[in-house]
């Protein structure tokens, strides 16, 4: 069993925004028995309405709702209040997704599904100061290279299972066969 963690009571406000109900509030509750004021929103327009009233310390946004999405939210509560710490959380995940909300300052971001301890646990690996969008240029891999990628994670999701593998990402075996003799594009 995990300590509870304490909180300041400037960081103990957090505003949890997903379009699923349930999740919503099985969340919300876990993280108020850990000691957060938690308010809840559906969607982007009943958050930035929350975060007008009093913005909160942190924040966790889903990535895909009805309406706006949780990249644009994320990057109008960080216009909203600068020092908010947002955990993107989706279920939906991609290095692509994953680079912007990063950029936009997302302190940190989880696939679903997290609870509570998961959430509270990516809050805690958050450097004391958030880091500020790159002005490097960021090298976008190439097609071949994500596709590599790609394949050797499920490949690795599958335990080495060459035939769930194959299944998952919707090719044959042997074409998944070569694709692994292959070397990793430059």
């Amino acid at each position: 069993m995990t300590d509870t963690p304490t909180f300041e009571a400037s960081d103990s406000t957090l505003l949890l925004v997903d379009d699923n109900d349930a999740l919503r509030e099985r969340l919300a509750r876990a993280l108020r028995d850990r000691g957060l004021v938690v308010t809840t929103a559906a969607n982007y327009d009943q958050a930035m309405a929350l975060a007008e009233g009093q913005p909160p310390a942190r924040a966790v946004v889903d990535l895909r709702m009805p309406g706006k999405s949780g990249l644009e939210l994320l990057r109008d509560l960080k216009a909203r209040c600068p020092e908010i710490q947002v955990l993107v959380l989706t279920g939906f995940g991609s290095i692509a997704t994953t680079v912007d909300a990063i950029r936009l300052g997302a302190a940190n971001y989880l696939p679903k599904p997290a609870d509570a301890d998961d959430i509270l646990a990516a809050f805690d690996r958050v450097q004391a100061s958030i880091p500020q969008p790159a002005t490097e240029p960021y090298d976008t891999p190439s097609l071949a290279r994500a596709e590599w990628e790609h394949i050797h994670r499920v490949m690795a999701d599958c335990g080495g299972n060459l035939s769930e593998a194959a299944r998952r990402l919707g090719i044959h075996r042997r074409s998944l066969q070569r694709k692994l003799r292959k070397r990793a594009p430059e």
